[in-house]
């Protein structure tokens, strides 16, 4: 009878053991979807998605090859080159690692297109606002017009310099992503920061897009 009994209690004992590990491993499951489920609201809250036209930016913005009239147009420029759109420009962006120094216009002046110039695109925010979204779009590929041709070797950490207004604007690279042409781009940015979003598209792709989001580190008068 000892036996029975003792045989008794070691399996009650199993299984009160058996149903507090079930109890645990369902607390730490429901305690971690009730944390992802927290992390996902307040990124929500943190992160705006801002979607902008760019009918007219992805219509004219091209990876391909210069024509050949461009071709000859280049040939033709003078080993000192003067920029004709300089007396218009408002400001300029500068982009160290590539080289890339580029005046631009206001977003309402006729020579703000990629056709002629970097492009500030339409509905963004001059960098002077606070988390605003300053937005520009340029062409790639091989034409003399491609300013952002070399956009692809940049990576995150890299700093890019808005001169705007008398003064300047730091900004560091955050994040890198690619989408399909549709007409439209949808920004995914941190809506508590100050920003500027580069638009191009993307290397060895005539489909596809690539934006990069750029963080306000720094203001300096100059």
């Amino acid at each position: 009878m000892q036996n029975v009994h003792t045989k008794k209690t070691l399996v009650f004992l199993g299984v009160c053991i058996f149903t507090f590990g079930i109890i645990l491993l369902l607390s730490n499951y429901f305690n971690e979807k009730v944390d992802n489920a927290y992390s996902y609201m307040n990124n929500l809250l943190l992160n705006r998605n801002e979607t902008f036209d760019m009918q007219e930016e992805v219509d004219s913005i091209s990876d391909s090859t210069s024509s050949f009239q461009e071709q000859q147009e280049q040939k033709k420029e003078p080993e000192v080159y003067v920029d004709p759109y300089e007396k218009y420009y408002i400001g300029s962006l500068s982009i160290p690692k590539i080289n890339l120094q580029k005046g631009f216009v206001s977003v309402d002046s006729k020579y703000n297109t990629v056709s002629k110039n970097i492009q500030v695109v339409k509905g963004s925010n001059y960098p002077d606002v606070d988390k605003g979204n300053f937005i520009i779009a340029a062409h790639s590929g091989t034409s003399y017009l491609a300013y952002f041709k070399n956009l692809y070797k940049l990576t995150n950490g890299d700093k890019a310099y808005v001169d705007y207004n008398g003064k300047r604007y730091t900004y560091s690279i955050v994040n890198i992503y690619e989408q399909e042409k549709t007409g439209k781009i949808v920004i995914y940015r941190n809506g508590e920061k100050t920003c500027l979003t580069l638009v191009t598209c993307t290397k060895n792709s005539k489909t596809k897009q690539t934006v990069y989001i750029l963080e306000l580190e720094n203001v300096e008068n100059i």
